[in-house]
């Protein structure tokens, strides 16, 4: 067994003995080494006196302990025990002194520098958060298990003006509530509150509710549960940002003059009613349009026409029933949606009562105008079951009611419109050709600017129709997009232009246009990865081609579509570029490739200096941003010249090479250049 004086030598501990007399009994190495102790100040017989007269640190008072007294003026008048932490050189050392049964003390030491480290750090860190806490714009709040107040900020304090005796840690959050409530400022619906910490308990992740308060205010509440089964709830005052969504929402949603729903809210509402009618009953769209009103307008000045179309809204409104709604679609028509018209004849009744209203005098401004009202109707689900149907429907019976002199009102009849019979045809014929494989690729070369070299081709659809031969895009794009035809079609061009171009060199890159509806299938980023795979061709030169229209609706997930394909190494191009009304600020949210600058401006270079510079302008910013820019449309040599000056780096147009088959293709690219 090891002796006691060897026990001691191997403790960490410093520790020392002293007896009654308060001279040294036994002692280690340690408790000197941790003292920084001299020479002989540590010795057996030692008096506690004689100690601290060689050991400073002993002798000075230690306003860290719990005394501010000297340590060896503790030993000489007290007999309790006295624990201190002193600073040592660069070392913290906790100082330990025990009385014994004996008169004695046991004296030990301990080195505590890293422990005092971490409290340190640990009480910085709750500064930190304490100054967090209280800084925080938002109020914030822990509640445990049972709704029993852990903690809470001064944000939170503020919000509901809350007494400090409610702010103490156990308070439930009843008594919260209920001095809120005596305050004015509890919750509308006390349970909604609680709905917010169900649902996140339930989801096991923060959830969100705009509470709205009883003074007014909408608090939004963020609950966050913890395992614990309580949570860390945040409340911030969003009451204006509420109201200016509103207020924007209205705005978005309203014709400022009428202050009547626009097209954008009548085609929600209208999906909406009819989607949930199903057929189950009958409703009446009545399309409006205002008869002489732009004669009056143009003769009485802007200022009366819009008194005028404000009077108009009046009486309008005053002839519908319950259930009824009506929009403004800009100018002067209109819309009224009969949401339970059931027969023909209810709508007939509507629709004369606003003929008979509009047609009676108006005094505007103490001058008198007399103007009238024509109207379509399209009854659902006879003449259609979706917006865009009924909407077109009502126009074309609301046409035939002006061809028939104005002031009065018909139904719409298939029969109106030679052209109804024909698209049918052609819709008929448009899925027979997919089916039948009547479709064929073009490619139309596109050109390096300085070298005239073939870059890539862009692949275009042609329809080898079997009584009507080449049927050109034009007349059935359109159709297959609005019938959904678009998507399967679309498809087939994609993969074949993938194949044909996978025998091209390497270099030559194929482009393939895509419409919006096509954009927006779930499945478009499948069937460009598949096109890929199975052609063999690298994503690098494919090019996909898109119009400022694909971002126009829902632009942030158009983007995120865009990122998405682009993130599989493809190209994108902006089509048409110039002729929309947001192209500029596409290019700051998207980093494209490609800009095609629409043929519109190269076909008047020579007579238009504004077409000139619009085209200068595209290139330079091409130039700036690394973008590739397209000049479409070059025939001549001019043309040509000039897009090369203005720096265009890639040209496409008949001058180089009109759309060919692809056989024709391979013959193009043996020679190296189309010119």
């Amino acid at each position: 067994m090891l002796s006691s004086f060897r026990i001691l030598e191997i403790m960490h501990q410093g520790v020392a003995l002293l007896d009654a007399d308060l001279r040294v009994v036994i002692f280690n190495e340690r408790v000197g080494e941790l003292l920084q102790a001299p020479k002989g100040a540590i010795e057996i017989g030692v008096s506690a006196t004689g100690m601290a007269a060689q050991i400073p640190i002993l002798g000075r008072s230690q306003l860290s302990g719990d005394s501010q007294e000297s340590w060896l003026t503790h030993l000489l008048t007290r007999s309790t025990l006295l624990h201190q932490e002193i600073c040592v050189g660069e070392r913290i050392v906790s100082l330990t002194s025990t009385p014994v049964d004996d008169g004695g003390w046991l004296i030990s030491c301990d080195d505590v520098s890293a422990l005092a480290s971490i409290r340190k750090d640990m009480a910085d860190q709750n500064r930190r958060f304490d100054a967090a806490l209280a800084n925080m714009p938002h109020g914030l709040c822990m509640f445990d298990a049972d709704k029993n107040l852990l903690l809470c900020n001064a944000g939170y304090c503020r919000l509901y003006d809350l007494p400090e005796t409610l702010t103490r840690p156990g308070t439930p959050l009843w008594k919260i509530l209920d001095y809120r409530q005596t305050a004015g400022n509890a919750p509308v619906q006390r349970d909604a509150y609680f709905d917010v910490v169900v649902e996140a308990a339930l989801r096991g992740s923060a959830a969100s509710e705009n509470i709205v308060l009883t003074d007014g205010r909408v608090i939004k509440i963020t609950h966050n549960p913890m395992e614990n089964g309580g949570y860390v709830a945040t409340h911030e005052d969003v009451t204006e940002s509420v109201r200016s969504e509103e207020q924007i929402k209205h705005i978005a949603g309203h014709d400022p003059l009428t202050g009547l729903p626009n097209r954008t809210l009548l085609r929600e509402k209208l999906e909406k009613d009819l989607a949930l009618g199903s057929g189950a009953q009958r409703s009446a769209l009545l399309s409006l349009d205002l008869d002489r009103f732009r004669h009056a307008n143009d003769t009485l000045g802007h200022a009366v026409g819009d008194l005028l179309l404000k009077a108009v809204t009046d009486r309008l409104k005053k002839c519908l029933s319950e259930g009824d709604s009506i929009a403004r679609l800009g100018g002067d028509e209109f819309v009224v949606f009969q949401e339970k018209a059931q027969t023909k004849e209810r709508a007939a009744a509507l629709a004369q009562r606003l003929v008979s209203a509009i047609g009676e005098r108006f005094i505007v401004e103490g001058q008198s105008v007399q103007i009238g009202v024509s109207i379509g109707i399209a009854m659902a689900p006879d003449d259609g079951d979706t917006a865009d149907g009924m909407l077109k429907n009502a126009d074309i019976a609301l046409n035939k009611a002006k061809t028939d002199g104005g002031g009065s009102y018909c139904f719409f009849e298939p029969t109106m419109d030679a052209g109804i019979d024909k698209r049918r045809k052609l819709e008929l014929d448009l899925r027979q050709a997919i089916a039948g494989s009547q479709f064929e690729i073009y490619y139309q070369p596109q050109v390096n600017a300085g070298t005239a070299e073939i870059v890539g081709f862009e692949a275009l659809l042609r329809w080898h129709h079997p009584e009507r031969g080449l049927v050109s895009p034009a007349e059935f794009i359109s159709l297959a997009e609005e019938t959904g035809l678009i998507v399967p079609l679309g498809e087939w061009v994609l993969r074949q232009a993938c194949k044909d171009a996978a025998s091209w060199p390497g270099h030559v890159r194929v482009a393939v246009n895509l419409s919006p509806v096509q954009f927006r299938s779930p499945s478009l980023a499948h069937t460009i990865i598949s096109a890929l795979a199975d052609s063999g061709l690298s994503a690098v030169r494919l090019e996909l081609e898109i119009t400022e229209s694909v971002l126009l609706t829902d632009s942030e997930a158009a983007l995120a579509t865009l990122h998405h394909i682009k993130g599989l190494g493809v190209r994108i191009a902006m089509d048409d570029f110039g002729t929309g009304y947001s192209s500029l600020s596409y290019l700051r949210l998207f980093p494209f490739d490609k800009i095609k600058i629409d043929q519109s401006f190269i076909r008047e270079l020579g007579d238009s200096k504004d077409c000139a510079a619009i085209v200068k302008a595209v290139a330079d910013l091409g130039s700036r941003l690394g973008i590739t820019t397209t000049a479409e449309g070059v025939e001549t040599t001019d043309q040509l010249d000039q897009v090369r000056e203005h720096g265009c780096t890639e040209i496409q147009g008949y001058f180089f090479g009109k759309p060919l088959p692809f056989n024709h293709v391979e013959k193009l690219l043996g020679k190296g250049s189309p010119g």
